[in-house]
């Protein structure tokens, strides 16, 4: 099996994959839109996306893309920690105080925030497409002053030196990653613990419906479905108009879940189904 993941290797996408798929082959991209076309065009056969941070709230283009641009189900979610850390060329080890510019994805930068500003304020910060692809320009440019904000397994995999550990502002941080595939997958790693079960749903309001809101939550409601997210994101048809990413806290059934979709549909809202999926945890 082919896993596709946001890379280039080293980035906390890639340590979501090693834990659930260790043995499979895992194929970098550049971009999250690269990861759903090679899903789209069959040249891997699953791929794991970014999709919430526990700082910096849902990640946009991810949700976008699965969304407007693309119909892949999603079939598993997973969680990983987060710690940051500042890394160095090796050359500049005796004196890495003296750096001119921090590179990273800007999640990343963002969740540092205190650190950059209480210990490097005023210095340039650069953003990256990922944090492993910040490390990797720091380790091919050693003529530049500067440093990469990324996890312990980037250092490693590039080769630099961690001169500060765990620099992001809260512990208690974690990104959660969908795993999208157009076949039924088994998971079965012994690396992750499996939480529970999840079902997404995409809700399109009627335009011209009062409280129509209201009536979509009293459909879960009186169901007693507990919803765990729900989200709102712009239609791209026009100023004002959103649609509602729902998440429930179970596996869809044959009753309660469908009976709340056709109470939807009945009211005018439009539904779609993006999946329902077990959820881990990396031990």
């Amino acid at each position: 099996m082919k896993v596709g993941y946001l890379g280039p290797k080293a980035t906390f996408t890639n340590i979501a994959v090693k834990n659930m798929f260790p043995e499979e082959e895992a194929i970098p991209y550049l971009t999250i839109p690269n990861c759903f076309d090679a899903v789209m065009l069959n040249k891997v056969d699953v791929a794991f996306v970014p999709i919430e941070n526990t700082l910096e709230g849902s990640v946009n283009i991810t949700m976008d893309y699965l969304i407007h641009e693309v119909n892949i189900p999603i079939i598993g979610e997973i969680t990983v920690p987060i710690k940051q850390q500042l890394m160095i060329h090796p050359l500049h080890q005796e004196n890495w105080e003296e750096i001119e510019v921090i590179y990273s994805h800007s999640h990343a930068i963002a969740q540092c925030h205190k650190f950059l500003h209480s210990q490097w304020n005023g210095i340039r910060v650069e953003n990256t497409t990922s944090t492993a692809a910040a490390a990797q320009y720091i380790k091919e440019h050693p003529e530049i002053k500067g440093a990469a904000i990324g996890n312990e397994m980037t250092a490693k995999e590039y080769g630099l030196t961690i001169v500060k550990k765990d620099i992001h502002d809260f512990d208690n941080n974690h990104t959660r990653f969908l795993i999208l595939s157009k076949k039924e997958i088994e998971f079965a790693s012994t690396h992750c613990v499996h939480k529970g079960d999840k079902t997404s749903l995409m809700v399109t309001l009627p335009s011209d419906r009062f409280g129509a809101l209201h009536q979509v939550l009293s459909a879960f409601a009186w169901r007693k479905l507990n919803l765990i997210k729900i989200e709102s994101r712009p239609t791209k048809t026009g100023l004002g108009n959103y649609f509602f990413i729902i998440d429930l806290d179970r596996k869809i059934d044959d009753v309660l879940i469908p009976g709340a979709i056709g109470e939807l549909e009945a009211i005018g809202c439009k539904v779609q189904l993006l999946g329902s999926y077990p959820f881990y945890e990396i031990k």
